[in-house]
């Protein structure tokens, strides 16, 4: 496992400034003016376990028994999913992950920032998140689905993770009605930044 002080004094310049930026409450998109960061005044958390206000509907809980779920073994796959760009999946509203985003991420992975979450159902991979992991926070960057449900089964079985893992915050970032089925919920900036500092401080692991 890794502290978050780590990618926050990386070496490797992007590693070091991508990490200091989600540190301070930002993340990075590409809307058509090329990358920036960006914030907004609240953040959508997922609750890491039902008791905590995680959803998860009854035909929902019995479908996510046919998924088997993998960390990091399709990076490249994920991050093309999300792109639209996977043959199966959904085709995307605009190109936020632009190529040199998707470079960046690509960058990321190999340093040990980012990660991939994967729902496979047999041999296909049917859905995934894309995300960064920072201390015990971890940023969902975006997700796709090939297979009903699979981004889904991939985000439920993320926030079942970090919980074992001792993370403590799954930051969705930008709420919408696909996560507000799932309990997720908005906090306020003020809020959001207090536990973000408390949970970079934990010296947890998404491997182990």
């Amino acid at each position: 496992m890794l502290a978050a002080s780590f990618f926050l004094r990386h070496p490797d310049p992007l590693t070091r400034e991508v990490a200091r930026a989600y540190a301070g409450g930002a993340f990075l998109m590409d809307n058509g003016d090329g990358l920036q960061f960006y914030t907004v005044p609240e953040r959508a958390l997922v609750p890491l376990t039902e008791a905590e206000g995680l959803h998860v509907p009854r035909r929902l809980r019995r479908d996510l028994k046919h998924f088997e779920l993998r960390l990091n073994t399709a990076f490249p796959e994920v991050l093309a999913g999300c792109r639209g760009e996977l043959p199966g999946s959904p085709p995307r509203d605009g190109q936020w992950i632009s190529d040199d985003l998707a470079a960046i991420y690509l960058q990321l992975r190999d340093t040990g920032l980012a990660h991939s979450f994967e729902a496979w159902r047999g041999p296909e991979l049917a859905g995934g998140v894309l995300g960064l992991a920072l201390g015990g926070v971890f940023f969902a960057e975006s997700k796709f689905h090939r297979v009903t449900n699979g981004s889904k089964a991939a985000l439920i079985g993320l926030a079942g993770h970090l919980h074992a893992r001792g993370f403590a915050l799954l930051d969705a970032q930008i709420q919408n009605p696909h996560l507000a089925t799932l309990g997720v919920r908005e906090v306020t900036g003020p809020v959001y930044r207090a536990q973000l500092k408390a949970a970079l401080a934990l010296n947890v692991g998404l491997e182990g």
